[in-house]
Formats: C-alpha cells, sequence, structure tokens
C-alpha cells in the first residue's frame, strides 16, 4: 500500500454521516472523535488516537457513513480505498491485523451491551404499561 497522507486542522471534519465515501482511515498523529447524531444531539461514542482506525464499517458494506469523524487536534491519517488493500496492509502488518481484531470484538461486545440494556429496557416498559390502573 502506497502510504497516503491527509492533514486535518483541529475541529475539521473528517467524514459525515451519510458520506458514500468509503475508505478507512489509519491516524498517524492526533486525536479523533466519532460520534453518531440523536436529533438535534451528537452523541460520542469513540475518542480515539494515534494508530487507532475507524471507517471500517462503510469499507466492508459499501454503505453511506452512520457517524461523524471530526478533528480535536491537528491529525494526520492515512487510508485505505479497498478491501484487497486492506488485506494487503494487513498481511504486511500482523500486528495491526492484532489490535484491529481486538478493537472490533471490544466494538461487538459494547455494542451487545447497549443493546441488551435497551430490550431490558423495552421489555420494563412493558410490564409496566401491562399493570391494571386500580393498583
Amino acid at each position: 500500500m502506497s502510504r497516503k497522507v491527509l492533514k486535518y486542522s483541529a475541529g475539521d471534519t473528517i467524514i459525515s454521516t451519510g458520506d458514500n465515501e468509503s475508505r478507512m482511515y489509519i491516524i498517524m498523529n492526533g486525536n479523533v472523535q466519532i460520534s453518531l447524531k440523536e436529533g438535534t444531539d451528537n452523541v460520542v461514542v469513540a475518542n480515539l488516537k494515534k494508530h487507532d482506525f475507524f471507517g471500517e464499517m462503510s469499507l466492508f458494506r459499501s454503505k453511506p457513513r452512520s457517524a461523524d469523524a471530526v478533528a480535536m487536534t491537528d491529525v494526520l491519517v492515512t487510508y485505505v480505498e479497498s478491501v484487497q488493500q486492506l488485506n494487503q496492509f494487513l498481511v504486511a502488518n500482523p500486528q495491526f491485523a492484532a489490535k484491529m481484531v481486538h478493537i472490533l470484538v471490544e466494538r461487538l461486545a459494547n455494542t451487545n451491551e447497549l443493546l441488551i440494556g435497551k430490550v431490558s429496557e423495552v421489555n420494563r416498559l412493558k410490564v409496566y404499561n401491562e399493570i391494571p390502573e386500580e393498583m
């Protein structure tokens, strides 16, 4: 993979929800905040640093972006533009491949915990709404 480097200043948006671009970014220097839109609010889901990555979902799924990524400091990123490039990069960088698997498992586990919490919340509301009003 030839080294492609992009520079962003603090406050710059790197990716926006709904974008159709599908690069996966690897932070070479700086800090990036990932957030989701909830109505008019932004919910911060991750604060990333050097050697972290983001944008992998759009790379694998070829769907629009589901989150915003904003540079919190001056940032340097490199990127991959296809699954084939990512595969070549991971073969050449097995330590990064192991880190990527670990991070993706953590993200999945966190998502599962959130989902379980929401299902429990919905079930509690269903039970609450079924209690007769005479009580």
